[in-house]
């Protein structure tokens, strides 16, 4: 029989080698968990969200909804790191509301997600891969499992002599805030001059297109600059002169002719020339020519006839149809020219041919590039794309357009809700009150809430910045004026020099 002391210690041992071997085990589970988790994340599905507008955005949104970042990785990638609404571009230029309100930040709103700003510059789907340009002269292929095409679309412009150095778009809230600045800034120069030529030229503003976009700026710009032309003496509203160039014989053919022909007996009540069925023929340097005929002067040209799908998409090898959209069927799913699924990738917006089943009659039968469609199909790209990933059918896209408005001025607009017509302050509190519950993010709503009725009580910036699109114009100009100042030889002819400016730098 063992003695005590021995069995203590066989029992110690017998206890320590347990220990050892529980530790051992936990050892063991720990790294296979590890490499669980290993595998899992290198086997978690990757998807690449092309483009970070209403549909990447929205699906994006919709996704992080129902999947963590456990189950999906999302990546989006777009130029810009934020999402402009559209439809209150117009407003942002009129100095309605900030322009910054008028964006949503992606990195902010879009938690785990992975936001790149780049440009994609190639899609090659056979091998799951997009080429992005990182803007700093860096480009790199990405990878990914299952793609959503929401590269949007850019102004279609057209070969037409001095457009391209001359003119400037309205799509971007870079441009609607340089369209501010631009009319607000030739008024204070217009003020300042003598000459009356250059005078009228500075007071002439052409919009060239009738559809949403051309209207609800020049209405907006419109009513802004005559309502800024109270804080000059020398500048009555009846100075201002605003053109609008249409091809069509109508405008606004979105809201049906009886409205649209209301929109046009407003505007020209309002002093503005429309010119139907007629195209601009040239604006070198600013000389407007015409089609009609009509030749005149103007420093400020504004192009928003039309748009076209990003065109990217021809680097892609993804299917196209005639006008350069991703063919895709009611599911949002892409689709071959026999209408046969290409897996793992989806388009939705501006960029997609999507069919239109809500029967709604389109020339084509897709879907209208309107900014209701694509947020409503970034919405349910988002949930179908959910729902394939658990092994679920996806859903078709069926929305019947609840109505369209439209905004002509403060206090002034058109709408066509559920086929009731409405004009003027009705119509214009309607274009407002729906655009602001599309508007993405509780933050953003109340911050333009908030914008309008401060408006209430308060009028409207009517300050032209525009050294903003200059911001180092004075750096240079002061940096070249010290130069001067240190040569004599040329003090008396540069601008700034002592010999001709006030104040000497030193």
């Amino acid at each position: 029989m063992a003695s005590l002391p021995r069995l203590l210690t066989l029992s110690a041992a017998a206890a320590g080698g347990a220990v050892l071997a529980t530790q051992a085990l936990k050892a063991h589970r720990a790294q296979q968990v590890r490499e669980v988790r290993s595998h899992e994340d290198r086997r978690r599905p990757r998807v690449l969200l092309a483009g970070g507008g209403y549909i990447g955005l929205y699906a994006a949104l919709n996704v992080r909804k129902q999947l963590g970042r456990d189950d999906v990785e999302l990546v989006v990638v777009d130029t810009n790191p934020y999402m402009t609404y559209q439809p209150f571009l117009p407003e942002a230029a009129a100095g309605s509301i900030e322009p910054r309100h008028v964006v949503t930040s992606l990195r902010h709103e879009l938690r785990n997600t992975t936001v790149l700003t780049g440009t994609i510059t190639g899609i090659n789907h056979a091998d799951r891969t997009a080429t992005v340009d990182s803007g700093s002269g860096e480009s790199y292929e990405l990878s990914y499992d299952e793609l959503v095409v929401g590269l949007g679309s850019v102004a279609r412009t057209l070969p037409i002599p001095g457009l391209a150095e001359f003119g400037i778009g309205f799509k971007y809230i870079e441009e609607a805030i340089a369209l501010r600045n631009q009319v607000l800034g030739k008024l204070a120069e217009a003020a300042s001059t003598w000459d009356a030529e250059r005078r009228r030229r500075m007071l002439t503003f052409v919009f060239v297109g009738g559809g949403f976009a051309g209207i609800e700026a020049l209405g907006e710009v419109e009513d802004m600059a005559r309502a800024a032309t109270k804080d000059y003496d020398s500048i009555n509203p009846e100075d201002l002169r605003f053109v609008l160039v249409e091809g069509m014989h109508r405008i606004l053919p979105e809201v049906g002719e009886e409205l649209g022909g209301y929109a046009l007996e407003q505007l020209r009540e309002r002093g503005v020339e429309i010119d139907l069925g007629t195209f601009l023929e040239s604006c070198v340097d600013g000389h407007i020519k015409l089609s009609d005929g009509q030749e005149f002067e103007s420093d400020t040209v504004v192009w928003t006839a039309g748009v076209k799908p990003n065109p990217v998409l021809q680097d892609t090898d993804l299917p196209l149809d005639e006008r350069g959209r991703v063919r895709a069927n009611a599911f949002l799913q892409v689709v071959d020219d026999e209408g046969t699924v290409v897996h793992n990738a989806w388009a939705a917006g501006d960029c997609a041919a999507v069919p239109d089943l809500s029967g709604t009659k389109t020339p084509d039968g897709m879907c209208a590039p309107t900014a209701q469609h694509s947020v409503r199909q970034g919405r349910h790209l988002g949930r179908n794309l959910v729902r394939v990933m658990r092994g679920d059918s996806p859903q078709e896209y069926v929305h019947a357009n609840v109505g369209t408005v439209a905004s002509l001025g403060l206090y002034k607009g058109v709408a066509q809700i559920a086929g009731q017509k409405f004009r003027g302050p009705v119509a214009w509190f309607m274009h407002r009150s729906y655009h602001v519950f599309a508007m993405p993010t509780m933050e953003r709503r109340v911050r333009i809430l908030t914008d309008w009725t401060t408006a209430v009580f308060f009028r409207r910036e009517l300050v032209p910045l525009g050294a903003l699109q200059n911001p180092r114009a004075a750096w240079e100009r002061a940096a070249g004026r010290h130069t001067s100042d240190r040569d004599p030889a040329t003090a008396l002819t540069k601008p700034g020099g002592v010999a001709v400016g006030g104040d000497s730098a030193e």
